[in-house]
């Protein structure tokens, strides 16, 4: 959750700048005051291209080329969000490879193949995708090998600190949470949930959900002592855990309508928002009792969402931004405007710095304004 949203938006946002990019990306974007990091391909289909820009301006500073051949479902683009930590930026691609770039200068520091390291041998079909996560000193990739299906590496030298064996990869990201008084790292392998102790990688349990062949792409949510996951064969479900810090394998609560593929839903004031198909707004303190739907076709597709304690902003695959009302009893839109035109493939989650939204379309990364300064609200619809 971000801790602000503006309450509408001008009929067309202030745009401060927009850069061209090569192609169609997957991956995130990644920003902080600085600099703005976004993920690339070039024309011919054989490098990944990791361009850093100045925030301020969209002036691209340095870019990183790596070569990355292959063939995968959707492209061969990075899907994971590029890390920004400190002074370093790590950058995973589709294929494996990992680096960590000195955020000012572009100098790579580290690089590091994850899946040949590792021997993971399992065929890549839609790529590797779960985004790098630092914690404890830590930084936590899954490679998805027998031996080593996550790993955890020195953030400053690549060193090997510890692997667990497991199974191959999922794709959505680990987060840290703190359930049952354990703090740890939860998330997917192929087949199951799980949670990871931070110290020494030891799998403390693990959940194979009722309806198999998940794809475990949706991250998962921590909700207070509880955890909310959402996959597309299992619907939405909320999970409480023992003093031990392991879950109690039935749910509390489900809600099977709201099962998205690959975008991952977003917790507001104990309000669940998420699209399939439609949108949903879920009782996340009651039950996961759905409180509205809506159908429009703009909730077709893939969409990105951003919430704050009051309001929802959805980015959605055709370049439109749709503002809602986090605290309504229905669907109430307080703004909808077209911000990339043209757009059918906005794939990547946008970052919201301060009252900057950096937005990636399929050809282009624009930065826009969404600080209110009286102009004329878009059409509510």
């Amino acid at each position: 959750m971000v801790a602000w949203l503006p309450s509408s938006l001008p009929a067309e946002p202030k745009r401060l700048w927009r850069k061209k990019l090569s192609s169609q990306g997957l991956g995130g974007v990644a920003a902080n005051e600085k600099y703005v990091v976004v993920v690339d391909r070039d024309l011919g289909d054989s490098f990944d291209i990791y361009r850093c820009l100045d925030a301020d301006t969209g002036a691209e500073l340095w870019t990183v080329r790596t070569l990355a051949r292959g063939k995968l479902d959707y492209g061969n683009s990075p899907r994971a969000t590029p890390l920004l930590h400190g002074d370093q930026v790590y950058l995973l691609g589709a294929f494996g490879h990992l680096q960590c770039v000195e955020l000012a200068t572009g100098k790579v520091v580290w690089r590091l193949d994850i899946r040949t390291a590792f021997n993971a041998d399992d065929e890549l079909i839609w790529g590797v995708s779960a985004s790098p996560l630092i914690v404890d000193g830590k930084l936590i990739v899954n490679p998805g090998a027998r031996e080593a299906s996550l790993v955890a590496l020195d953030p400053l030298t690549g060193k090997v600190l510890w692997k667990t064996p497991g199974e191959s990869a999922a794709f959505a990201s680990f987060i840290v949470a703190e359930l049952g008084g354990k703090r740890q790292l939860v998330g997917y392998d192929k087949t199951s949930l799980g949670g990871w102790d931070i110290a020494t990688g030891e799998r403390l349990w693990t959940l194979v959900p009722p309806r198999k062949n998940d794809y475990n792409v949706p991250t998962p949510i921590q909700a207070g002592e509880f955890l909310l996951v959402s996959t597309e064969n299992n619907g939405t479900r909320m999970y409480r855990f023992d003093k031990e810090g392991k879950i109690v394998p039935k749910p509390v609560a489900e809600n099977l309508d709201l099962a998205p593929d690959a975008h991952s839903p977003v917790l507001s004031e104990g309000k669940l928002f998420g699209v399939w198909h439609q949108i949903y707004c879920l009782d996340a303190s009651n039950g996961l009792k759905t409180i509205w739907s809506h159908e429009d076709e703009a909730f077709e597709h893939h969409t990105s969402i951003l919430a704050s304690p009051e309001r929802v902003l959805i980015s959605t695959q055709n370049g439109e931004l749709i503002l809602l009302d986090a605290r309504a009893s229905k669907y109430q839109p307080l703004a909808r405007v077209r911000v990339l035109e043209d757009e059918t493939g906005v794939y990547s989650h946008p970052a919201l710095v301060g009252k900057r939204l950096y937005l990636r379309g399929s050809g282009e990364i624009i930065c826009l304004d969404l600080s209110e300064h009286g102009q004329t609200a878009g059409e509510a619809r």
